[in-house]
């Protein structure tokens, strides 16, 4: 039996798989692992094997339970590989002012669908039903408001890097050095919770993303080969996740602890 998605339109209707697509899951059921794997390495939408990115999507979060699994690994690499390929290349600047470049924009999207099949693996998350349905459309609505976005007039990210070694400045690393922004003691409260959301919320991106996974107790790095680990969901070096990882701690502590005495 095929898995009804939960999200449900304004006027209160769940979302539904349009026939084709659910009769592509019921007929690629039938697959062992490996053949469904082979399928979904075919990009040619004129193959008959072809498997349209709805139904990859839908084995991936259909292995949701399986938190070390090789053949999620698998899947996702190929639907990771798909919206990469989806891209153009290629840079653009006036050079004064800095654009959201092609490679930025792949960058971010990346980032924010890596985050909800992230969430998803945790705890069922109703965005991705909209991939779901309409995988192409929602990737164009993803990329629309990361274009829209309003970027900050400064990074940053520049004044809390060393400049000749791009490694955090000794002050980030006082300040995040101990300093564990989900503290058990601390997280009982109500009026935290609310201050560390908002806290997190306001970080760049890739910062936010990794608080997030964090968050939801994914591992920075693992010398196993079929663990979801934070390096390999969001495409980063271990030591780049703990960089911005320290960073993120250093601005999630002045923001809690502003007007107090650490």
């Amino acid at each position: 039996m095929i898995t009804p998605l939960r999200k449900r339109t304004r006027h209160g209707e769940p979302y539904t798989r349009l026939p084709r697509i659910e009769a592509k899951i019921i007929e690629l059921a039938s697959l062992s692992r490996d053949e469904l794997v082979a399928h979904c390495t075919i990009r040619q939408k004129s193959d008959p094997t072809y498997v349209p990115s709805e139904c990859l999507l839908y084995f991936i979060r259909a292995n949701r339970s399986n938190r070390a699994d090789a053949h999620f690994e698998n899947l996702y690499r190929l639907l990771i590989e798909r919206i990469l390929h989806s891209f153009p290349r290629g840079e653009s600047s006036d050079g004064t002012r800095t654009f959201l470049t092609p490679s930025l924009i792949r960058e971010e999207v990346i980032g924010r669908f890596a985050e909800l099949l992230a969430i998803d693996r945790r705890d069922y998350s109703e965005q991705l039903d909209f991939f779901e349905v309409r995988f192409n459309k929602a990737l164009q609505t993803m990329c629309f408001d990361v274009k829209e976005q309003v970027w900050r007039s400064q990074n940053p990210l520049t004044t809390l890097d060393d400049q000749e070694t791009g490694e955090p400045t000794a002050e980030v690393e006082r300040a995040a050095g101990g300093f564990d922004p989900f503290d058990t003691s601390k997280f009982s409260s109500e009026g935290y919770r609310f201050a560390l959301r908002e806290a997190i919320n306001a970080l760049p991106p890739l910062e936010r993303r990794i608080i997030v996974m964090l968050q939801l107790n994914f591992p920075i790095y693992s010398t196993k080969p079929d663990v979801m680990t934070i390096a390999k969901a969001l495409g980063k070096s271990e030591k780049t996740i703990r960089t911005y990882r320290d960073k993120a701690y250093a601005a999630l502590r002045t923001a809690l602890t502003a007007g107090e005495t650490v």
